[in-house]
């Protein structure tokens, strides 16, 4: 008995010291009375005809709560989609998300007092899944604190309030797990990563810090994951919102480059000792960064100071750069640093060529050749690939478990560089590989193109 007493207390003992540790610091009940009444709820309405994708409140309540709601015929003229938000100014602008509002026939917002105003859109942008509302209220509003997302640690606590599956009001809590995600929702992917219980219908609400400021939007979730969530920096947001107010639509900053991750086998082909930095594969003219004196092969390893650790990173902060604005960029060119000065300017006309996806694999195989049968560029050869390039050697089929075949290469693209020396023919590729007395123990480089595209490809060599 006086064991069992004893095991009693001392479990008594070790549930409460987490508990303790928890608590310290972060007075959940202060922030919550203090942060809900700027948070609101919003619901849309829309056509039949412009809800051919239902919002991701909907589908999972239709999946899993089917039974507790009223059903809908296809005939039913309008749907009604949940979402949330956050009051950043007295007169009642609301930020929050556009897939929340997106083909909206009738925007509603709902503020914690429980009065219900139409709103406008006033602008949106895609990139960045934000949309900027507007209503009038009928008297001064509650509005929220804007922090500084850079300043977040991960093992950070946070809040996020919204309206999950219609339920409103609710407040999570949890740390960041993770800054910089990218998660394949476009080219500015930076994502705040939390475990903080986010869901459907939180889209568009606020992640707080425990300094009562707004820190993210929340934006995604991991379908079927379980503290997975991730918001949307909120400097990131409030670099676009004079933008957003003023004009509607966000246009961003162009410097005229096409880039590409490293591999371990560019990496290695530079002389890098790491992936770190954005690799320059073409530089389009007239652009600012020709007129910087950029070259393709350049690696960017800072941008205003700022390291650059991957292509994303580039893209992201040259979009928070003013239009007009001039930046510096820190630049390696064959084993030296240098500094150029460009000037960020709006890009009209379609979007420049992208390069080839890399590819994730490991390079492992043993180069007794390149792997690679060569031809000439012929009048033929040029009609069944779309050959375009006027130059180079080109690939026509691979060998099979050799190191091209690991890599993205594929039949039809044109070889224009080896190892940074430029090749006209299938003779020069192979007098240069003939030439590189280290060819058999090192990486690799090719400069290729692939229809209008340009991109490198780094091959390893057995080790």
């Amino acid at each position: 008995m006086r064991f069992f007493s004893f095991c009693v207390a001392l479990s008594v003992i070790f549930l409460s010291i987490p508990s303790a540790g928890i608590s310290a610091g972060a007075d959940f009940v202060r922030l919550s009375k203090e942060l809900k009444p700027a948070v609101v709820n919003i619901s849309t309405s829309r056509n039949q005809a412009n809800a051919a994708v239902k919002s991701e409140t909907a589908s999972l309540l239709d999946d899993f709560l089917s039974h507790l709601l009223p059903s809908h015929s296809e005939e039913s003229a309008a749907h009604h989609y949940l979402g949330s938000g956050f009051i950043i100014s007295e007169d009642g602008y609301v930020l929050t998300n556009k897939h929340v509002v997106d083909d909206a026939r009738k925007v509603t917002v709902k503020t914690a007092d429980g009065q219900t105003y139409p709103a406008t859109i006033v602008g949106t942008d895609q990139k960045l899944d934000i949309a900027l509302l507007k209503f009038e209220p009928a008297a001064q509003l509650p509005t929220v604190s804007i922090g500084d997302s850079s300043k977040l640690e991960v093992g950070e606590w946070v809040l996020a309030i919204g309206n999950p599956f219609g339920l409103e009001q609710t407040v999570t809590a949890g740390i960041v797990s993770a800054k910089g995600r990218v998660i394949g929702a476009g080219p500015y992917d930076n994502f705040i990563q939390t475990d903080a219980s986010i869901n459907p219908g939180n889209s568009g609400g606020p992640l707080f810090n425990t300094d009562a400021e707004v820190v993210g939007i929340n934006t995604a979730i991991v379908p079927r994951g379980h503290g997975i969530g991730f918001a949307t920096p909120i400097n990131a947001v409030t670099a676009i919102l004079p933008q957003l107010r003023h004009n509607g639509h966000v246009t961003r900053g162009w410097l005229g480059l096409t880039i590409q991750s490293i591999t371990p086998a560019l990496a290695e082909s530079f002389g890098l000792k790491n992936t770190h930095g954005a690799l320059v594969s073409a530089v389009h003219s007239p652009s600012p960064a020709a007129k910087a004196g950029l070259e393709h092969g350049d690696i960017i390893l800072k941008f205003n100071d700022q390291t650059v650790k991957q292509i994303n990173d580039l893209s992201r902060l040259v979009a928070q750069v003013p239009l007009g604005k001039s930046a510096t960029l820190t630049v390696l060119r064959q084993g030296e640093k240098w500094q150029t000065r460009v000037e960020i300017i709006a890009h009209a006309g379609p979007a420049p060529p992208q390069p080839a996806p890399d590819n994730p694999q490991e390079q492992t195989g043993a180069p007794a050749s390149l792997g690679l049968t060569l031809e000439n560029i012929t009048l033929p050869l040029r009609k069944q690939y779309g050959i375009l390039a006027d130059h180079g050697a080109v690939i026509t089929s691979i060998v099979p478990e050799s190191p091209a075949a690991e890599t993205s290469l594929t039949a039809g693209d044109v070889i224009l560089e080896y190892n940074q020396i430029p090749v006209n023919n299938t003779f020069e590729l192979l007098h240069a590989v003939r030439q590189d007395e280290g060819f058999a123990h090192k990486s690799i480089r090719l400069l290729v193109q692939r229809g209008e595209s340009l991109f490198f490809v780094g091959i390893a060599p057995d080790k």
